[in-house]
């Protein structure tokens, strides 16, 4: 396991974070980029919030990049496969944004009572948490590289 570095650059960012983004350029210049994320995140003005969140698949997106495969699992059951397709439907119609969960060996199935339980929340409660949930995964994949 890694401790948090103190300096990542863009390319490194980009696969922790899922994309290339603003918030990922802005970060990359930061010296302590993983201790300094969750609050850089909470002042970028809201549509690069959204960008960064956005850049993050879907829990249970069926095309997903390596890293996310290994986290989400391999979980296909189709009844739990549809309810979380129409869940992110759901949430991203009520807040604006992906829903963001740090997985963490839970599977699919877990991940749906969650998912559920946080649709009944504040949208500023859950983007806080999104943002949360977000940089606990960057934080983590640096640590199991």
């Amino acid at each position: 396991m890694h401790d948090l570095p103190r300096k990542l650059t863009v390319d490194e960012l980009a696969v922790l974070f899922e994309g290339r983004t603003r918030f990922v350029q802005r970060l990359a210049a930061c010296e302590n980029p993983l201790g300094e994320a969750s609050h850089l995140l909470r002042t970028v003005p809201e549509e690069e919030r959204v960008e960064a969140l956005n850049a993050h698949p879907r829990i249970g997106e069926r095309r997903l990049s390596a890293t996310s495969a290994r986290e989400q699992g391999t979980d296909e059951d189709p009844r739990v496969m549809d309810e979380l397709e129409r869940l992110n439907q759901v949430y991203e119609n009520r807040f604006g944004f992906r829903f963001l969960i740090f997985v963490n060996r839970r599977s699919r199935a877990e991940i749906l009572e969650v998912f559920r339980q946080r649709l009944t929340r504040s949208r500023a409660e859950e983007m806080d948490t999104a943002i949360d949930e977000l940089v606990a995964v960057a934080r983590d994949r640096w640590r199991r590289r």
